[in-house]
């Protein structure tokens, strides 16, 4: 599309990327660009700073403030996905976009979109990964001159919630290329009577979340269904075989693919886990076969239920069976999520900072139930449950709570249910510093918040970025015993 002389307003400069994308993509192709956000200059610095030198007309500014009159005379306003609907800026806008609506207005390439409460991030990476490797084989195979067994061109490419815009790479994109995004809630709320027709639609596990934005859980997944809801025979919807995921299912008019954690009913075409030490299991078109390997490089059940997801959608891409298998067996698993980062005098540590709710944090507890684990959980409320949580805790040898209103509620359920903890620590040095006194070989020390990172840090990346800092500044090599 043709930008050249749009006047384009970007709502949320942001330090994720989106807004930054968004300004550097319509300036590079010729918008007249204006950013207006909340926060600051010395805040937004190192996103301002990016945009420096980029081309065309400079961009201007206007931060700590929002002016009507920029949203009532620009031609299009893009907003970050975070900014409600109901904003009386927006409903001053003539035209709203946002970076992956641009993105899709304008991109070639074939789309699979995962979204979901938890595991989106692990099963897009894993989708990524595995579309990347079968491509790296395929040209490996060329060059011996032997035949391939993915008959994939171009490239694999993976954006959108993950922190990486999509607009970052939709210039270099192809028709042969498959593009993986993640897509928040508020992401798909955006693209809301869009059409959105991704080839193939992933679905994770859906657990309360944002309850304090969207009030109930409908409203909360009625968002999520927008992922499914442009899509026809052609496509394919894989979800989990549960009541959410039943209820997507029959709704979508893509081929329904189920992941289940027990066998499936004759006749339903998907794949089933074989226990916690066993495989994943498919059937497509009658014949049953191994998708996921035993072992994982990642643990836990419920990463190897997300690759039995992205496994689904692999097949349904085109891929064999044992490309996909051995494309999973070495997914390394990504930062932020049981990303295992340093080990000290027979310690392991492990940064699950992406765990904001409480089942995730029990998740993690459950992965590392065959070792003695110290937990660093807690932080800033979001109007959840904290009973699995509070139900898992118990497993753990040693908690160690951040500072925040989570951690208020958390130390009361705590007390109530006989569980002892150390803290809430205000600061990241002082909770590692626990974990040593607590800490003996053999054990793991994992940071799985089950809660929001307001008020200690920016975001929670930002949270497990700290962590893992703090860790390796006071825990070198061999300093437990």
């Amino acid at each position: 599309m043709n930008y050249a002389g749009m006047k384009a307003l970007v709502m949320g400069l942001g330090l994720h990327g989106g807004g930054l994308e968004s300004a550097r993509y319509l300036a590079r192709h010729g918008a007249e660009v204006t950013v207006t956000d909340l926060r600051d200059e010395k805040t937004l610095a190192p996103s301002i700073e990016k945009l420096e030198g980029i081309g065309g007309a400079p961009i201007r500014y206007v931060l700590s403030r929002h002016e009507m009159a920029d949203f009532e005379h620009a031609d299009m306003v893009i907003k970050n996905p975070g900014v409600r609907p109901d904003s009386p800026y927006l409903q001053a806008a003539r035209r709203i976009e946002t970076d992956i609506s641009i993105f899709l207005t304008d991109s070639p390439a074939r789309l699979t979109a995962v979204s979901g409460s938890k595991g989106k991030s692990s099963v897009s990476s894993a989708l990524h990964w595995v579309l990347q490797e079968a491509r790296g084989e395929r040209i490996a195979a060329r060059k011996a001159g032997l035949p391939g067994k993915a008959a994939l061109l171009g490239k694999a490419w993976l954006g959108g919630n993950i922190t990486v815009s999509p607009l970052t790479f939709l210039d270099e994109l192809k028709a042969d290329d498959d593009v993986v995004l993640e897509l928040s809630s508020w992401q798909l709320g955006d693209l809301k009577g869009r059409g959105f027709k991704p080839r193939a639609a992933v679905l994770t596990a859906i657990l309360p979340d944002h309850l304090n934005w969207y009030g109930t859980m409908e409203a909360y997944v009625a968002d999520k269904r927008i992922i499914y809801q442009g899509q026809d025979e052609h496509d394919a919807t894989i979800a989990a075989d549960d009541s959410w995921g039943r209820s997507f299912l029959s709704e979508s008019r893509g081929r329904p693919l189920v992941y289940a954690e027990s066998p499936l009913s004759d006749g339903v075409s998907g794949g089933w886990l074989t226990g916690p030490g066993g495989p994943g299991l498919v059937r497509l078109s009658g014949e049953t076969f191994e998708a996921v390997p035993a072992k994982l490089l990642v643990p836990g059940w419920h990463q190897k239920k997300n690759l039995l997801a992205a496994a689904l959608a692999l097949l349904d891409l085109g891929l064999d069976a044992e490309t996909v298998r051995q494309g999973l067996a070495s997914f390394p698993g990504i930062e932020h999520r049981l990303e295992f980062f340093h080990e000290a005098g027979g310690v392991r540590f492990y940064n699950d900072t992406a765990a904001t709710i409480p089942e995730a944090a029990a998740a993690a507890v459950e992965a590392f139930s065959d070792t003695p684990l110290v937990l660093i959980t807690g932080g800033s409320d979001k109007n959840l449950d904290y009973s699995p949580l509070v139900k898992a805790a118990p497993r753990a040898k040693g908690i160690i709570l951040l500072a925040g209103t989570g951690s208020d509620k958390l130390k009361a359920l705590f007390a109530g249910a006989g569980i002892a903890f150390q803290g809430p620590f205000d600061n990241v040095d002082a909770a590692v510093r626990a974990v040593l006194d607590t800490a003996e070989p053999g054990d793991t020390a994992v940071l799985s918040p089950g809660c929001a990172s307001f008020g200690m840090f920016l975001n929670e990346f930002d949270r497990g970025r700290q962590w893992k800092e703090g860790v390796l500044r006071l825990v070198p090599n061999c300093a437990i015993s």
